[in-house]
């Protein structure tokens, strides 16, 4: 039996909140893609956390907060982090910094790292939620470890049941896809991860190009560096021009097939229609092949989720 679906309300928002302050999980929406959250200061909280996702504890999670207050309090941000912040928070940008030392996320949910990865959310319901905690929550993707991101409610409890104590309902995520992640660990700043926030903008803030990071391996410094994660049990096919016997076609633009990301060739709609469409042809087909998509804007994100779904090793 899965956990209850309740709206998002200003009364289940507290409901929230007192869960999580009670060592619970909750699922909820952000702009991004939903979230299991809980109480980021609470190890035993953040164990159950891993043990519901599948997650290995060394892959480190994302702190989110409700405030640059309390992202101070938690991370040490340079002038480069503190520009990117201003420009894009609340919104789909993770910082990856030093860890404040006395902050309240705890070493589990870091991974051990001297370093800690945050966010301010752009969804108003998990910002609420942390400001009645007072204190940061992790809320990676609510689903099974290296499967396909929920971007609605019943996607969640499809993927996790029992697992979760609460599933808040906030609608369809309008992004899609999660956030991009920079590390302002090295000089220039690394691109660790592309995401709802495409690295031209960032890189216009800078005033300078984000490098390229090394490969994780088996020691991620942040989320969503695992070579094979986001995917489904089906077989993908990557840049195909036509299907083989035996595989559905996903089109974009001009180029058409059974399904598509996106008809008319936009790549905003492509990436919030990318894990709903591949989670729906996960249930009744084994082989997807899928077109060539333009690897600028959003597309650096989309083409980053497909190679690592299409990952066997």
């Amino acid at each position: 039996m899965s956990a209850a679906i309740i709206p998002v309300t200003p009364q289940t928002l507290v409901q929230a909140a007192a869960i999580l302050r009670g060592g619970g999980l909750v699922a909820m929406p952000t702009e991004t893609v939903y979230g299991l959250a809980c109480d980021a200061a609470n190890p035993d909280a953040v164990a159950r956390l891993y043990e519901a996702k599948g997650r290995p504890s060394f892959n480190p999670l994302i702190a989110h907060i409700s405030g640059p207050e309390m992202a101070a309090r938690e991370g040490v941000l340079d002038a480069r982090a503190q520009a990117c912040a201003e420009a894009f928070w609340p919104g789909p940008l993770t910082l990856v910094v030093p860890a404040r030392e006395g902050g309240a996320t705890c070493e589990l949910a870091r991974a051990g790292l001297a370093s800690i990865a945050l966010r301010m959310p752009g969804h108003g319901a998990p910002r609420h939620i942390i400001s009645a905690l007072g204190r940061p929550i992790v809320a990676p993707s609510a689903n099974r470890s290296g499967r396909i991101s929920p971007v609605t409610a019943r996607d969640v409890a499809e993927e996790l049941g029992e697992g979760v104590d609460l599933i808040l309902d906030g609608g369809r995520c309008e992004l899609g896809l999660e956030s991009t992640i920079v590390s302002f660990l090295t000089d220039p700043p690394q691109l660790l991860r592309p995401g709802g926030l495409a690295r031209a903008e960032i890189e216009a803030v800078l005033g300078m190009g984000l490098a390229a990071a090394a490969s994780a391996g088996d020691a991620p410094t942040a989320p969503g560096q695992l070579s094979r994660h986001y995917a489904p049990d089906a077989h993908i096919r990557l840049n195909a021009t036509a299907p083989q016997p035996g595989e559905i076609f996903v089109g974009f633009g001009e180029v058409t097939g059974d399904y598509t990301l996106s008809a008319t060739g936009s790549l905003r709609e492509a990436a919030a229609n990318l894990y709903p469409l591949l989670r729906k042809l996960d249930r009744h087909h084994d082989r997807i092949a899928i077109c060539p998509l333009p690897a600028e804007g959003l597309g650096e994100a989309i083409n980053d989720r497909l190679r690592r779904a299409a990952y066997r090793g």
